[in-house]
């Protein structure tokens, strides 16, 4: 898991120019109709946290994906901290759980992540937009 959240941050790199400025949000399309938001809620000296969102008014909230990302810049690592708005998300769970939480949940987010960046990266994104 390490090496995909080493990825992971050197693809967010790519994909933001500034992303230790506080309340900044980029604004781009990938596709018709497929547009997302990145967010940066908080920024300190080692690690910033930002709000990965898909905008589109046809489709249901519930099938948007939506994340929080953890980039620790020490560290060069980005890691989801939070996935379609279910709180934090635990190392690992016990299976079966009240929650049906899969025994790697943290891991799937995680290269769910990986390969949405390098889907947007490969598309390069047609607009970018500070919010």
């Amino acid at each position: 898991m390490q090496a995909v959240c080493e990825h992971n941050y050197s693809r967010f790199l790519r994909m933001l120019p500034d992303c230790d400025t506080e309340e900044l949000c980029y604004r781009f399309t990938v596709a018709d109709g497929l547009a997302y938001c990145i967010t940066i809620l908080d920024s300190a000296r080692y690690t910033s946290t930002v709000s990965v969102e898909q905008i589109n008014q046809r489709v249901p909230s519930f099938m948007k994906p939506c994340m929080v990302v953890r980039l620790y810049h020490d560290a060069k690592m980005a890691e989801v901290v939070s996935s379609q708005n279910t709180g934090a998300i635990a190392a690992s769970y016990d299976y079966p759980n009240a929650n049906m939480h899969a025994k790697n949940e943290k891991q799937m987010v995680n290269v769910f992540l990986a390969e949405w960046l390098q889907f947007c990266i490969k598309l390069r994104p047609q607009v970018l937009n500070e919010v």
